[in-house]
């Protein structure tokens, strides 16, 4: 049973927090292992690749088939339902259409002094796109990456999916068609991380890799990150769902297992204003479970980590939710909007019943690659942000050094570089000379 909370009741402030602090997630030390599997990389390059998928994909590989050929994508995507196309045509339309209005413009300007300044934006140069492999491969997840970088303009896009046994699926090749990318290496784990971040005789290094990935994945993510950026580290998926008791307890029992069927450790909440509604919700979500294919699955997530939590008004549910900070947040009541704005620190809001979050996952247009364990509050889902960077412009005119310089030399004084003020008195000197003064 999941837990069932009421901000009236006594020890619910303990409770809460309780529920914040729930360890979600086993957490082997695999930091020593990854360490070793990146050091291998970096010394024995490509074969230390190959026998590394042997031992834990059992695949067995040359430098010359570290990467699917044309012809097999060819041959792969050949293999892809007629609907099953479409509908990742559709996905990717959308998406590329959704990030293309993220694209930040350059900008300067000329201050009093005559100064010019402002910034631009470059993406970088490559980035290393990681797909999950095998039972958890995810078309859509290449989609949500490789679109991004491909609209910021990143020049050289390369993506690692693992292929368990050699079984490769053809909806990721052709989601990488779709955006793009040619070359697609089938190789795993954190030696593919380790490959992307430091590159090998057959493997160009990149500048930043993204996409989620198991717990040798993220460890190795966060052992490679300074070499190259990283998006984040991400944990298992979570939706908090604020309802009202006019919707239909069925609809939000399966929005809420639509995460929990993801991983035994993702987190599914329900906060109402209204007990009874909660109740009959998670009735809903019994009798879904007795019929859910993934149940395995999602019955443990929403037995050892799902709540309900009931509160007095909506005002406070949307406190909780701050608290809380979501990655995924259905507002399913009559003012989705105005509720919104005092709901803050979420990874992506999904409003009013007729939005359901799995929109977002696959067909919606923003991107499903977001913050999670309550980092909403400071960090934002994938965006063409993530491969771009911005260089600020500076330009002085002999009149605009004299106008501020001084005060640089005084403050450069005032921190002992002198000759950080040297830099600027030799040109002010050279003025004053040329003024005669």
């Amino acid at each position: 049973m999941p837990v069932f909370l009421n901000s009236s009741d006594d020890g619910f402030e303990a409770r809460f927090k309780a529920l914040l602090e729930m360890k979600r997630e086993d957490s082997p030390d695999v930091d020593e292992t990854v360490a070793g599997i990146i050091a291998d990389v970096r010394a024995r390059g490509d074969a230390a690749v190959i026998a590394l998928t042997e031992r834990f994909d059992r695949l067995t590989l040359t430098p010359e088939t570290l990467a699917f050929t044309p012809d097999e994508i060819a041959a792969a995507i050949e293999q892809v339902p007629a609907d099953e196309r479409e509908a990742l045509e559709l996905a990717a339309e959308r998406i590329r259409a959704y990030h293309v209005r993220q694209m930040p413009e350059d900008h300067h300007w000329t201050d009093p002094e005559g100064a010019t300044l402002g910034w631009r934006w470059s993406p970088v140069s490559a980035a290393g796109l990681y797909v999950p492999g095998g039972l958890a491969s995810y078309p859509s997840s290449v989609l949500m990456n490789a679109i991004p970088a491909q609209v910021a303009g990143v020049e050289r896009l390369v993506i690692c999916a693992p292929t368990p046994d050699g079984k490769a699926n053809p909806l990721v090749l052709l989601a990488a068609h779709l955006s793009g990318v040619d070359t697609v290496y089938r190789i795993g784990g954190a030696q593919a991380v380790a490959a992307m971040a430091y590159g090998t005789r057959t493997i160009q290094p990149v500048d930043k890799i993204t996409g989620p990935g198991n717990a040798f994945v993220a460890a190795a993510k966060r052992r490679v990150f300074g070499k190259v950026g990283i998006d984040m580290i991400a944990g298992p998926s979570e939706i908090l769902v604020i309802a009202d008791k006019d919707n239909d307890p069925d609809w939000l029992a399966i929005d809420l297992l639509s995460q929990a069927e993801h991983d035994e450790s993702a987190q599914s909440i329900l906060i109402t204003d209204d007990a009874a509604f909660g109740r009959a919700v998670a009735e809903a979500v019994a009798t879904r479970l007795e019929t859910l294919d993934r149940r395995a699955i999602a019955g443990p997530s929403w037995r050892d980590f799902g709540a309900v939590i009931t509160v007095r008004d909506l005002d406070e549910a949307a406190m909780l939710s701050n608290r809380i900070a979501p990655e995924h947040l259905e507002l399913c009541v009559a003012d989705p909007e105005a509720l919104s704005r005092k709901t803050i620190h979420a990874g992506a809001l999904f409003l009013g019943k007729w939005t359901p979050e799995a929109i977002g996952d696959y067909i919606g247009g923003p991107n499903h690659v977001l913050p999670t364990a309550r980092s909403a509050r400071f960090s934002s889902g994938l965006s063409v942000m993530d491969f771009l960077k911005r260089t600020t412009v500076a330009k002085m005119t002999p009149g605009a050094l004299k106008a501020i310089g001084p005060a640089a030399e005084t403050l450069a004084r005032s921190e002992s570089l002198q000759a950080h003020g040297l830099s600027v008195r030799a040109r002010l000197d050279r003025l004053n000379q040329e003024a005669g003064e």
